[in-house]
């Protein structure tokens, strides 16, 4: 059966819910993860720390959170998401409410490079883009990117209103009250809407009616052979796989080099704090079009021809923000830059929740290194 529950009269499929609460939870997920660019220079003032201080935090928190989506990977495709969602909502949410505790460099770590960390694994994009997978089959690319426009959105408006905040009643109790709603929302979704498989609610995946039956088809042994679903160790024999890691440590190296420096960088040139979070939060939004222009390409023509114009345009607007430094130039390279990939088109989707954890270990490694090099570049020379 398709599985289109009947609620008022209308047919719903069960996973336009599920696409719906991967939207929310990305959406606070998202949002509260960019928010480390808003309190880097209160952080400074009010405990003398210096940029590399702060950066290497952020390369603990990246480190950690890389390693883990390994793990839960693992628990994701072994024992479905429900469990792995609630514990990593747990984690995050305390890390973030203990911020507002802190009082040296070490707790500062723990809570945000460790506790945090260990959260983001469970509840940010690989984890849902893997379970939207196995609830659609027609337009799979379009749903994973509508589910994902969740940490745009999060993005575009959880940073302004978390600088409005920390400017009004400061950083602590800013981190604490968006810990404490992160941690309702999310338990909220996780146990009353999340389901990891449709055939657990003996549905089948959206699209599946029109697809044919291999099984009485005299073609079937030809579709085996074309239909690659790749475990980790399959996959790490295929020269893509490692081409498409090593654009993704690059990729993520400028992803949060930007995303952690740039309000710092922007206030450097007495830019106010307001207008630099608007400008993140507008990095986030403009990446909305690329992920929903990204996801129905990449069901057309795959994931190559995105790929390398994406780095080829941010190869330019690093060329570009070298050379102009201003409140123009800057919202211009913000706008500019951003860019969701997918992982699923290229080695099938039985093992994506381990696939996508390992690929974005690479990109998180890359981004958290550069991050703090960043800092300690700033801290050296007095410039990025």
């Amino acid at each position: 059966m398709q599985g289109k529950p009947k609620i008022h009269g209308f047919n719903i499929f069960y996973g336009w819910y599920i696409l719906a609460a991967s939207f929310l939870i990305l959406f606070f997920t998202t949002g509260a993860r960019f928010t480390i660019g808003v309190v880097f220079k209160p952080l400074m003032t009010e405990f003398g720390w210096d940029r590399g201080l702060i950066s290497l935090a952020f390369f603990l928190n990246m480190t950690i959170y890389a390693f883990s989506l390994i793990i839960i990977g693992r628990a994701y495709d072994r024992y479905g998401p429900k469990w792995v969602i609630m514990i990593s909502a747990i984690f995050l949410s305390v890390g973030f409410m203990s911020l507002s505790l802190v009082e040296s460099s070490w707790q500062f770590f723990i809570f945000y490079g460790i506790l945090a960390a260990l959260g983001m694994g469970g509840t940010t994009v690989p984890l849902f883009a893997a379970l939207m997978s196995k609830w659609f089959e027609r337009g799979r690319g379009l749903a994973v990117s509508m589910g994902l426009a969740g940490s745009c959105m999060g993005q575009f408006i959880l940073v302004p209103a978390f600088t409005a905040l920390v400017l009004r009643y400061g950083w602590r109790i800013s981190y604490f009250y968006i810990g404490l709603v992160m941690l309702v929302v999310i338990m909220t979704l996780a146990l009353v809407v999340i389901k990891g498989d449709p055939h657990d609610l003996g549905l089948e995946p959206w699209g599946h009616e029109n697809r044919v039956d291999v099984r009485k088809d005299k073609d079937r042994k030809v579709i085996d052979i074309n239909s690659r679903d790749l475990g980790l160790m399959d996959a790490m024999k295929t020269y893509s796989f490692w081409l498409f890691g090593t654009v993704m440590f690059v990729c993520g190296s400028g992803d949060f080099l930007v995303t952690t420096h740039l309000i710092p960088m922007v206030t450097d040139y007495n830019i106010p704090a307001t207008s630099a979070g608007n400008m993140l939060a507008w990095l986030g939004l403009m990446s909305l079009p690329g992920i929903l222009i990204a996801g129905p390409l990449s069901d057309r023509i795959g994931n190559k021809i995105p790929i390398a114009l994406t780095f080829l345009m941010r190869f330019a607007l690093f060329v570009f923000i070298l050379k102009f430094q201003g409140l123009v130039s800057f919202y211009v390279f913000a706008c500019a830059f951003g860019f969701t990939l997918l992982i699923g088109k290229l080695y099938g989707f039985s093992h994506v929740g381990l696939l996508s954890g390992f690929i974005t270990t690479i990109h998180h490694l890359g981004g958290g290194f550069w991050a703090y090099l960043g800092g300690e570049i700033f801290d050296r020379t007095g410039s990025y």
